[in-house]
């Protein structure tokens, strides 16, 4: 069988860096975009750079958009990631370099290139891929699938404004923009990573059989997991993850529903939430698949393998 094709646009980030590390172990990685998001640009850039040293990889490395297309950012997720996004260790410089071609432009060369063979997986806010699509609304035409992890269905969102997701939530124009453009995408919301969470003592028990992919995460994680700790958040909940457990492997999905989704980007209490029409009351076309229940054990497994513990 062959390998799953993945082009990733992310903002490293911890969660990030575990979905990658899954991609890297599961599927073959033609590139990475990268926006701010978790972090500032220059850091979500010098992460990915880091991570392909890492994993000995080649695959290229692309700047993107330092800010949301039209509002500043009211948060980042330093608080959670880390001032530099990787829990503060304090790596030395990467060895590998970011491209020169912005990473719009990438996406949209790599996908001519290589038209219906790439799984598009959006980990970061959706910036890049928006821009991306106002210079050529054809692109979905091009990828094979679109995995977005962003967004919470029921409204229980992870940011300052209450329903609003995070990803969704820096950039909720952009989200728009692809919402709008796509259509048919998966939907990793946040709610679903919070059902899908791992018990504490059997992850560090990965850690402790894993390689030197697990050291590197389990010395990035601990800025994240002493944050939840402190907010009576139980488990590690891998979000970024669950979405790459979904673009490798989509029959790993055993309950979803498809519904039309849109994003609020006026509401005064409620800018960035995701607005879900589970009774079709518009009639307009159904065109997420909202994943609700993945097969845990094969996610586990994935995640093991990722970490070398498998």
């Amino acid at each position: 069988m062959s390998r799953p094709q993945l082009l990733i646009d992310t903002d490293p980030g911890v969660d990030d860096a575990l979905a990658i590390m899954m991609a890297s172990a599961h599927a073959d990685i033609a590139a990475l975009s990268v926006a701010a998001g978790n972090v500032g640009l220059g850091h979500t850039v010098r992460n990915a750079r880091i991570l392909r040293d890492l994993l000995g990889a080649a695959f290229p490395v692309f700047a993107g958009c330092a800010t949301p297309l039209v509002r500043a950012p009211d948060e980042d997720a330093a608080f959670v990631h880390g001032m530099d996004g990787l829990g503060d260790i304090g790596f030395p410089e990467p060895g590998a370099v970011a491209d020169t071609e912005a990473a719009a432009l990438a996406l949209l060369r790599l996908t001519r290139e290589r038209p219906g063979e790439l799984t598009l997986v959006a980990l970061a806010p959706l910036t890049n891929l928006a821009l991306a699509l106002r210079l050529d609304p054809t692109l979905p035409q091009r990828v094979k699938r679109l995995v977005v992890m962003g967004g919470a269905v029921t409204g229980h969102g992870n940011t300052g404004r209450i329903p609003a997701e995070f990803n969704v939530g820096f950039d909720p124009e952009a989200a728009h923009v692809v919402f709008e453009a796509f259509p048919s995408f998966d939907l990793v919301d946040w709610e679903a990573t919070l059902r899908h969470g791992f018990d504490d003592a059997e992850f560090d028990a990965w850690l402790a059989a894993g390689d030197r992919r697990a050291e590197f995460f389990g010395q990035v994680f601990r800025t994240a997991r002493d944050y939840n700790a402190k907010h009576d958040r139980h488990g590690v909940v891998a979000a970024d993850a669950l979405a790459m457990a979904v673009a490798i492997d989509p029959t790993i999905v055993i309950r979803s529903e498809t519904r039309a989704v849109a994003v609020e980007l006026d509401g005064r209490l409620a800018r960035g939430a995701t607005v879900v029409d589970w009774a079709n009351r518009l009639g307009r076309p159904a065109q997420a698949r909202i994943v609700l229940e993945v097969d845990q054990a094969r996610f586990a497994a994935m995640v093991r393998k990722a970490l070398g513990a498998a």
